[in-house]
């Protein structure tokens, strides 16, 4: 079955089939800050750009009136952000601080989500994370029109916490990221190993 989306221009059925496709993600759970309100919140639109120089895309999009997320208005303004990996123990909160809230009210205090500054000049990331990255707007990338804003974020410093770092040497890291699937969750469940190219 073929969907021509030059033809069929519904966003919603567009969103459908790309989120329900394009499976498992990864959810940048982005932390901003703006007069000292502090703002949470995830994003499934994520990928690595590169390792060199190091950089990550966020996809975020406009609220219902069409006004900015406070995620993008919080990053134009200070250029800066701190994106966590979650885990299951955060699934619940995670998906709570995705509710729309006033720009004047923190998901950080709404949710009971404790932070913790590690590097200053950044927001806070989340307490007990895996891994969270320091990051600075690069650019914003234009796609036409289109409601939903792609960010190009250059990754500055990066948190590992010990406890997910199994070997020091090789700096081997291992944790269980929570993906998004549709209107779902997931694990990444067992790791298979690559087979040998012969």
């Amino acid at each position: 079955m073929i969907f021509d989306l030059a033809k069929d221009k519904e966003v919603n059925e567009t969103y459908k089939l790309m989120a329900q496709t394009i499976i498992p993600r990864p959810i940048a759970w982005v932390v901003t800050e703006d007069e000292g309100i502090i703002n949470i919140a995830p994003f499934s639109y994520f990928i690595g750009l590169s390792s060199a120089p190091a950089s990550v895309l966020i996809s975020v999009g406009h609220k219902a009136d069409g006004t900015p997320k406070d995620t993008l208005a919080n990053i134009r303004k200070n250029q800066k952000c701190t994106i966590c990996m979650v885990e299951e123990k955060d699934l619940e909160k995670m998906h709570f601080s995705s509710k729309d809230l006033d720009k004047e009210v923190s998901e950080a205090e709404v949710f009971s989500i404790e932070t913790e500054t590690l590097v200053e000049g950044y927001p806070p990331m989340i307490k007990g994370v895996p891994t969270a990255y320091f990051c600075e707007l690069n650019q914003e990338i234009d796609l036409g029109g289109g409601s939903t804003i792609p960010l190009v974020l250059n990754v500055k410093q990066i948190f590992v916490g010990e406890e997910v770092i199994t070997d020091k040497e090789r700096l081997t890291i291992s944790f269980d990221p929570v993906a998004r699937i549709g209107k779902s969750y997931a694990f990444l469940g067992d790791e298979i190993e690559a087979p040998v190219i012969p």
